[in-house]
């Protein structure tokens, strides 16, 4: 009964403010982790940010708890909105106290970067203490756990974030699933897909941590590593996988874990595209799947030419260019953007510098729907091929007639419209972005890349897909604004932000 009590009241509390708590309190562990390093100051200051935010949120609970609360799924929409544009202004708090040499602008879009997953680099490597890595990652973890609930909670009831082309209601409506999603309101489906899918988050987080542990990487590195995997963010302690001590055998282990990118079928099925049917049939899991065997086999025969011309061709060294371009190639279409250590060698194997655009159309590409990764999204690229297939099959045949089979008729009626509209605001939003960027200052090239990197939330573009690094930390206070609100479109997506703006939608 007490329990039933608690998770009553919870449920009554603004969605903003819950998230605000859960934020305050997880700050007690860096703050852990710094009293036993020994960095006394990171301890203190993310101790008392842990005790004063908590404290704030209780009182707002306190106070708000009495309020009749609307149950509308769109107001939790607006408060997902909300955590990605406010809740990082929380997290920069300890961040700026402990750094104390950067601007709180910098610590808040840093913050950003974490909180949606994106994992641009701001600093330089070498600036950040072991405990402000650990924020990091975290703070990235938290926000790629927030995706996997607000996906079948908050989204999926209102047709978006990819569920749009698979319904033939229209996006942002709502409409009441199955099971126990047709009794239960919005704020109590968030606790009970919470309940669901957080153990599952952390108990792959700590396996995958202990196999790198176990393969000889550093407790922290691995946890580092383990966090940026499931939230895809590329976050990393020590410059990237490419350094880490697990070597090839730690590489696989998260090529495996990368692979819950691909589809939410492969960690999940509580989402209205998430069916039955066996994994193997899943059209996401497989044109993912052959997007890595083909670009992979692609970049392979460009460095083997490429060697073989050097006659530098051997056995071990195009093992070596397969492997590091499959696991780049995965990395990168998860969003993640890990790179192989073999990918490297593969360059200095053949002599060939990378493929920095092949790379930026991964990314753009993205992963599955409801999942932690970015972009467009396998789901629309998918319906988008089907609709083109069919188009050219009736110029050949203009009386056909196709099969309509399960959730096949739905995406041939106005799935293909829908994600030929979400692709064309994509990159209506990819051009407004980088124009924007340009008038800051940036040369259009770096504009260019830095605007698929927030939209598609892979900030490891910004070292793999120019010729040089571009440094964020020279940006203008214009451009880092900029930057962070193309990261938060990025995450929540533009249609849902649409949503959020339709009046008509606000009466329902």
């Amino acid at each position: 009964m007490d329990q039933a009590r608690r998770i009553s009241w919870i449920t009554s509390l603004p969605f903003f403010v819950v998230l605000s708590g859960l934020t305050s309190l997880s700050m007690l562990v860096p703050a852990l982790h710094a009293a036993v390093t020994e960095d006394f100051h990171a301890a203190r200051t993310f101790l008392y940010a842990a005790i004063l935010g908590s404290v704030v949120a209780l009182l707002i609970a306190i106070a708000v708890s009495a309020r009749p609360r609307s149950r509308r799924g769109l107001d939790q929409l607006f408060s997902l909105l909300g955590a990605f544009v406010a809740l990082p202004a929380l997290m920069a708090v300890p961040f700026h106290e402990t750094l104390r040499t950067t601007t709180f602008v910098s610590a808040y879009m840093e913050m950003v970067s974490c909180f949606t997953t994106t994992g641009a680099p701001l600093f330089p490597e070498g600036r950040l203490s072991p405990t402000l890595h650990l924020w990091r990652g975290q703070v990235a973890w938290m926000g790629g756990l927030l995706m996997w609930i607000a996906a079948a909670a908050i989204l999926a009831p209102r047709h978006l974030g990819g569920f749009e082309v698979t319904s033939s209601a229209e996006p942002g409506t709502r409409t009441i699933g199955s099971g126990f999603t047709r009794r239960a309101n919005t704020a109590t489906r968030l606790v009970r897909i919470t309940q669901r899918l957080a153990p599952v988050y952390i108990g792959l987080t700590g396996a995958l941590w202990a196999l790198l542990v176990g393969l000889g990487d550093a407790p922290l590195t691995g946890l580092v590593h383990a966090m940026s995997t499931l939230s895809t963010s590329g976050i990393s302690a020590i410059g990237g996988v490419a350094e880490a001590p697990s070597g090839f055998a730690g590489e696989i282990v998260i090529a495996a874990f990368l692979v819950l990118g691909l589809s939410r079928l492969t960690f999940s099925s509580d989402t209205v595209v998430g069916t039955r049917a066996a994994l193997r049939r899943d059209p996401e899991f497989k044109l993912g799947l052959a997007l890595v065997l083909g670009v992979t086999l692609f970049l392979f025969a460009r460095h083997w030419i490429g060697a073989y011309e050097l006659a530098e061709t051997s056995v071990e060294g195009a093992l070596s260019a397969l492997w590091g371009a499959a696991f780049t190639v995965l990395s990168f279409l998860t969003t993640t953007g890990f790179e192989s250590r073999d990918w490297f060698a593969a360059q200095d194997w053949s002599a060939l510098p990378s493929s920095g655009l092949l790379l930026l159309g991964l990314a753009l590409i993205g992963g599955g729907v409801a999942t932690t990764a970015g972009g467009v999204k396998l789901l629309r690229v998918y319906v988008l091929y089907r609709h083109g297939h069919r188009e050219l099959d009736r110029l050949v045949h203009p009386s056909l007639v196709g099969a309509a089979v399960g959730q096949s008729r739905r995406i041939r009626r106005k799935g293909a419209f829908i994600a030929f509209v979400f692709f064309m605001l994509f990159a209506l939003s990819l051009a407004v972005i980088a124009v924007a960027l340009a008038a800051t200052g940036l040369d259009f090239a770096s504009a260019l890349i830095l605007s698929v990197t927030a939209l598609s939330t892979t900030g490891p573009l910004m070292t793999a897909a120019a010729e040089t690094p571009i440094p964020l930390w020279q940006l203008t206070t214009p451009a880092k604004l900029i930057f962070s609100a193309a990261m938060i479109i990025g995450r929540l997506e533009i249609l849902a932000i649409i949503a959020l703006l339709t009046p008509e939608l606000w009466r329902s």
